[in-house]
This record gives structure tokens, C-alpha cells and sequence, in this order.
């Protein structure tokens, strides 16, 4: 019985991870799953598949792209840290710091910068705000905690799709065994196949 509860508290949890992304329904008996309403004909029952197969990999580009954001981002974070790090150390001497900004692209000119508890951060949308340097720090250290879990959360759901996408191609492959012909060798897919059946071959089913 605890065992029950606990699977179930699992399945739950996964639930909410993956909070809008549909579960991929495994057609292990293409007989009952033909009787479900909607599913008339086998082609009826393919396209359906194939939009659900469509939809998540639309999702699976998006996310995707997200996750590029944010590998591109957290560096950015952590060099900015650095550099604050850097700051908080000299803020408190007199001497001033060398560096070097960037004046265009790929155009950087020397500095001599004195010591300061200021610093501006970009915060997107062309706004600048100024801060304190520790008030900045705590802010970036913030925003490279929030990324990186983000970034993770990302990982499982890339991951979570693909294991529908490929549990609604096995499928797909379950639906298309309708349509064999015992006076013709192979396999003839429908018309409305999708595009990984299509590419893979016509016989290679």
C-alpha cells in the first residue's frame, strides 16, 4: 500500500514538473485504441497522432531555444560577477583600475577607473540602473541562481518531451501496421504518414 502511494505521489510530481505537456499515450493494443472515438479509420487515427507528434516537437524547438538563451546567458552573469568582485576589492584603496571598455564592436579603449561603490547594469529593454556594488552583486548572484535552476528545469523537460515524441513514433508505427497487405511485400504507409515515416522510406516500415 505505501508502495501504491508513493508511485502515485511520483507520477504526480512528474505531473507538475512537466506542468503543460501532455503525456504521450503508448498504443500497445492497436485494436482498443481503435475503438476510442475519433479513431474510425486508420487514417483518422494517424493524423491525430501526427498532430500531437507535430506539437511536441514544436515544443521541443522552443524549449530548445530558451535553453540556448540561458547557456548564453549565465556566463555572461558570471564574468559580470567577477568583475564586481574585482571592484568590491578596490572600492576600498586608492588606487585606480585598469581596464578596458568597449567603445564599438570590436573596438576597445583603455581606462583608468577610480575607485567606486557605484556600478550601472544593463536590465534589458535599453534601461541602465545604477547600484551598489553590493546591492548588485546580491541582485547577479540572484539572477545566476535563478538561471542555472532554470536552466536544469529546462534539461528535464527536453528531455521529458523526447520520450513522448518517441513514445507517440512507436505509436504511430503500432497504427501504421493497419495498413499491411498480404498480397503485396512490405509496407504500405497511409497517405497522411508524417514526415519521419516519409523520410525514413516508404519500405523501410
Amino acid at each position: 500500500m505505501a508502495a501504491t502511494i508513493d508511485n502515485s505521489n511520483a507520477v504526480q510530481a512528474t505531473k507538475k514538473r512537466h506542468l503543460g505537456i501532455p503525456e504521450a499515450v503508448f498504443v500497445e493494443d492497436v485494436d482498443s485504441f481503435m475503438k476510442q472515438p475519433g479513431n474510425e479509420t486508420a487514417d483518422a487515427a494517424l493524423r491525430r497522432l501526427d498532430e500531437q507528434y507535430q506539437k511536441y516537437k514544436y515544443m521541443e524547438l522552443n524549449l530548445s531555444q530558451k535553453k540556448l538563451r540561458l547557456k548564453n546567458q549565465i556566463p555572461q552573469i558570471t564574468q559580470t560577477l567577477e568583475i564586481l568582485r574585482h571592484m568590491q576589492k578596490k572600492k576600498e584603496t586608492t588606487e585606480p583600475m585598469e581596464t578596458h571598455f568597449l567603445l564599438a564592436d570590436n573596438v576597445y579603449c583603455k581606462a583608468s577607473v577610480p575607485p567606486t561603490d557605484k556600478v550601472c547594469l544593463w536590465l534589458g529593454a535599453n534601461v541602465m540602473l545604477e547600484y551598489d556594488i553590493d546591492e548588485a552583486q546580491a541582485l547577479l548572484e540572484k539572477n545566476l541562481s535563478t538561471a542555472s535552476r532554470n536552466l536544469e528545469t529546462l534539461e528535464e523537460d527536453l528531455d521529458y518531451l523526447r520520450d513522448q515524441g518517441t513514445t507517440t513514433e512507436v505509436s504511430i508505427l503500432q497504427t501504421c501496421s493497419l495498413t499491411r497487405l498480404s498480397s503485396l511485400p512490405g509496407v504500405r504507409v497511409l497517405d497522411s504518414a508524417p514526415d519521419f515515416l516519409i523520410e525514413g522510406g516508404r519500405g523501410s516500415l
